[in-house]
């Protein structure tokens, strides 16, 4: 038992914090190249150094989102412009892209140094989910999504995947636009209606309503259970496989 509406024939998962734990690996990396560039920008104006706040400031601005948004968005927060420059600049440069790259660099060193675990609950939902002839994406923002699935020993138990590189390709807008979960649904060619998306990320869940699926399942790993609700969730859970018991 599934615990899903009866009219669901697809499910399309994010990766980060929903079937791997490298949603903390992330915030981690995010906190070390924010706080070194906002470290700076306080010397050079002259102000308070306020770092990145690996819970709140993650949440609100850079969860699930690509990576030059999560910049760009932050950045804005705290009244801070750069220029945009392009995806090939170094991560050295002080631009939206050459921050996100520098924070690239910094998660793929911590999967390097420390590997990749699933969330077991996740794999087993997973699993219930092809037994039942359920098709199954992976739909996530991170670049680095193949070989993080690689890394868990996951990677096929899905149909399609829907990644950062594949929206740069496609010119997909980010979640929290629907547009990357349209694409996986039309790749397992199945309605939106009988889909369903499963999301940590504020803005993963508001991609999910916009898109208009049939369930949006949020998946609570921080204690936000009321927000996922609010930005769009129709059901929250702490982990996958507490759906299996579900009526």
């Amino acid at each position: 038992m599934l615990g899903l509406p009866a009219h669901v024939r697809a499910c399309l998962f994010d990766l980060d914090g929903v079937l791997t734990q490298t949603a903390k690996v992330h915030a981690a990396a995010w906190k070390e190249m924010f706080d070194g560039c906002l470290r700076e920008w306080a010397t050079r104006q002259g102000t308070a150094f306020v770092p990145f706040d690996a819970v709140g400031d993650y949440d609100a601005y850079v969860d699930g989102r690509p990576r030059a948004d999560g910049v760009r968005t932050f950045l804005a927060a705290r009244g801070i412009e750069l220029p945009e420059g392009s995806p090939e600049d170094p991560p050295g440069a002080e631009t939206v892209n050459g921050l996100g790259n520098r924070k690239n660099e910094l998660v793929l060193r911590r999967i390097r140094e420390d590997g990749v675990e699933p969330y077991e609950g996740s794999v087993r939902f997973v699993r219930a989910v092809r037994e039942a002839r359920l098709r199954c994406a992976v739909v996530s923002s991170s670049a680095n999504c193949r070989d993080v699935l690689g890394a868990a020993g996951i990677e096929d138990l899905f149909d399609e995947r829907i990644d950062g590189v594949v929206a740069r390709e496609l010119r997909l807008r980010g979640k929290p636009a629907p547009d990357t979960y349209l694409e996986a649904a039309r790749r397992l060619a199945t309605d939106p209606y009988d889909a369903a998306v499963f999301e940590d990320a504020l803005a993963g869940v508001e991609a999910g309503r916009a898109g208009r699926f049939g369930v949006v399942v949020g998946v609570d790993r921080v204690g936000q259970a009321e927000e996922l609700r609010a930005h769009g969730a129709d059901v929250v859970v702490r982990d996958l496989d507490e759906l299996l018991e579900a009526p």
